[in-house]
């Protein structure tokens, strides 16, 4: 039995596992390799999203990934320790809580806040870098605007209102920007003068974010500037005091009085690391060197990845950076030559990274990135910025907790937020309240219940009716484009023969389909009709909108919508229509699901999966008899009341928590992660 231990659930280190594990169990090696991975928290966190748990954007969950969920039904031991220790020669790792063995060890352990020996540092300042440090800055910021709130002294209220964000790399500019865009709301709720709120960003830089483009950097400066944040750049912060800051600029020491400094000025390998480091071979903030295998040059059954691996690309200068996407990639590469090594299969393949630039958010509407391939780089305008932020963080997620998460996450980032915080705004957010949409949900159901129960005494449970239903349709919809050529009169003629073809369909055919068989045929045959458009789309379909009547006096009754689909007819007319038996369990199938439907969306029971299908069968209608513009409300109300719309006034406020809990007991669906929370 091999032992492969991971210390760390970073970005590097949970990716590394859940890669490891899928490709020991192709290999079917999993009777013979253990993979634990070791971490202090039951989660992982989302370092990346941290400022918006700070400045009360998103709720403080949504930076949280329970390591459970991640590797339920997947052969990996989580334990929950921390790690003090690594013992090399012995080849074990030393926690606080146990000791663990290990033939491999896979170090993961991230990074953490450096002071640069400043001196008040650690007492008197706010982290940005854990789960802990967002939610702890998240409520100091709001009880100081309560607190300032009720202060009387203006000088004391002004102190009080004084932000510092120490950095004004990619962590510091985001955190400033993530404030500026807060505070003018919270100076709203407590009736604040905003002008009476200072906050500066300080960094010795000559510029934020300088890993960007002059062009990038300046619009983030100015993008601070308008948003009220004074850039204080080239600027060394040289001690902090219980109620100051006190820096360096030109040569030239300033202190001023402050109310709060939150500290993101760099980063450096966590304790663990170094203390690795020490033991094997050390490069600057504590980085491990390694070979091109990802290896420790000291250890080869020593891997090291993310933020923790110091390596130089062939034909580069500089090491990897310490950021995201170095841990993904370094995480496959890893999981590649673990595998080969322990199950003695296959080739060790070099790390050969391909970064695709970087991005960097001001707030939760405005960005900007410097995004390419190889050689080739571009910026983005802010809202493809935004956009590409937002999509590589679900393709992460995917990686991660699949649907679950990105459930999560498009909710929090999209569905639920507030103050239009994003960079859509807030068009998505949740604001109607779903008890409105009851009454829509209960007409719907009757409009579907009524159209079954029709066609029960139209006949159709004892004698096939599609060829009236199909046929007449289609031979309504030749008659009137027929019109492009032919006369009036013989237009007329083909609608009477449609009528004739339709005979087994009354006038009062259901609202669903109503631009079908003989109630469309009989209403035409007392018009010529009007083609209003006839597309073709590519040669894969037609979009056809028709009046059955003059145009100038036609009603919603009389215009009617269809797709033609080649595919769709072809099934039709070689599947259904040819055999009485196909056509008897079609229209079996039709009356009862728009009785079931029906039944469903009036009692509130399932609501999405019979929306989901009302939605279906007007597709279906739509492209085989096509439907007159006074049923396309079923469609729009089918989409309205698709999510959560039976939790008020309807069974589901019952029924779906048992399901959902039942839903997410099955092995199959907690290790393919189809469920949300």
């Amino acid at each position: 039995m091999k032992r492969l231990v991971i210390i760390g659930a970073g970005y590097a280190g949970i990716l590394t596992a859940k890669k490891l594990a899928k490709k020991i169990k192709k290999q079917k090696k999993q009777g013979d390799v253990e993979i634990t991975i070791i971490d202090r928290n039951p989660f992982h966190t989302m370092l990346t999203e941290l400022h918006e748990v700070a400045a009360g954007r998103v709720d403080e969950d949504s930076i949280k990934i329970s390591l459970s969920k991640v590797f339920a039904g997947r052969k990996v031991n989580v334990v929950l320790d921390t790690v003090a220790d690594v013992d090399f020669e012995a080849k074990v790792v030393k926690g606080e809580d146990a000791s663990y063995e290990y033939d491999y060890l896979v170090m993961a352990a991230g990074s953490q806040p450096t002071t640069y020996g400043v001196p008040g540092v650690d007492e008197y300042t706010f982290k940005l870098w854990s789960y802990e440090d967002a939610v702890l800055l998240k409520d100091h910021i709001l009880n100081t605007f309560r607190r300032a709130a009720a202060e009387r002294n203006e000088k004391e209220r002004r102190r009080m209102l004084t932000f510092y964000v120490v950095g004004a790399g990619f962590t510091g500019v985001e955190m400033v920007g993530e404030l500026a865009e807060y505070v003018p709301i919270l100076c709203d709720k407590f009736e604040i003068d905003r002008k009476e709120v200072t906050m500066v960003n300080v960094d010795g830089l000559s510029r934020p974010v300088p890993n960007m483009p002059e062009k990038q950097s300046a619009k983030i400066a100015r993008r601070l500037n308008k948003m009220g944040v004074e850039l204080c750049m080239n600027s060394f912060v040289t001690r902090i005091t219980e109620g100051s800051i006190v820096y360096k600029h030109n040569d030239k020491e300033e202190e001023r009085s402050v109310g709060t400094v939150i500290w993101v000025a760099g980063i450096q390998s966590c304790t663990i690391a170094e203390t690795a480091a020490d033991a094997l071979e050390k490069q600057r903030g504590g980085r491990i060197p390694v070979d091109k295998y990802l290896r420790s040059t000291k250890d080869e059954s020593v891997y090291v990845v993310g933020d923790n691996m110091y390596y130089v690309p062939e034909g580069d200068t500089v090491s990897v950076p310490q950021m995201v996407e170095n841990g993904e990639q370094s995480a496959d590469t890893a999981a590649h030559n673990l595998t080969a090594a322990v199950t003695g299969q296959g080739e060790m393949e070099e790390y050969k990274p391909s970064f695709h630039g970087v991005m960097v958010c001001v707030g939760g509407r405005y960005g900007t990135a410097h995004v390419g391939f190889g050689k080739h780089f571009f910026g983005l305008p802010s809202w493809l910025a935004m956009f590409a932020k937002h999509f590589i963080n679900i393709i992460y997620f995917i990686q991660v907790l699949g649907w679950n998460k990105v459930f999560s996450y498009m909710k929090h980032e999209f569905f639920t937020v507030r103050n239009c915080r994003s960079f859509v705004g807030g068009h998505f957010s949740n604001r109607t309240p779903s008890f409105l949409l009851a009454p829509l949900r209960f007409w719907l159901g009757a409009v579907w219940l009524f159209e079954g129960i029709m066609k029960v005494v139209e006949g159709w449970f004892s004698k096939p009716m599609l060829n009236g239903f199909f046929g007449g349709a289609n031979s309504w919809y030749d008659s009137i484009l027929s019109t492009v050529s032919n006369t009036a009169a013989a237009a007329a003629d083909a609608v009477s023969s449609a009528t004739a073809a339709a005979s087994n369909v009354t006038a009062a055919a259901d609202a669903v389909s109503s631009a079908t068989g003989a109630a469309g045929a009989a209403d035409a045959a007392a018009s010529v009709g009007h083609v209003i458009f006839n597309w073709n789309i590519l040669g894969l379909f037609k979009m056809i909108f028709v009046s059955g009547a003059d145009l100038a006096s036609s009603t919603l009754s009389d215009l009617a919508f269809k797709l033609d689909v080649p595919v769709m007819n072809w099934f039709v007319n070689k599947c259904i229509l040819p055999n009485d038996g196909v056509q008897m369990a079609m229209q079996i199938f039709i009356v009862v699901m728009e009785i079931l439907i029906g039944l469903a969306l009036m009692g509130g029971l399932l609501t999405s999966p019979a929306a989901a299908m009302s939605l279906v069968l007007q597709f279906m209608f739509v492209c085989t008899t096509g439907l007159y513009l006074n049923t396309f409300w079923m469609i729009f109300a089918g989409i309205a009341v698709l999510i959560g719309a039976g939790r008020t006034f309807g069974l589901d406020y019952y029924a779906m928590p048992a399901l959902k809990k039942w839903w997410r007991k099955l092995p199959l669906i907690r290790k393919s992660y189809l469920y949300h929370d």
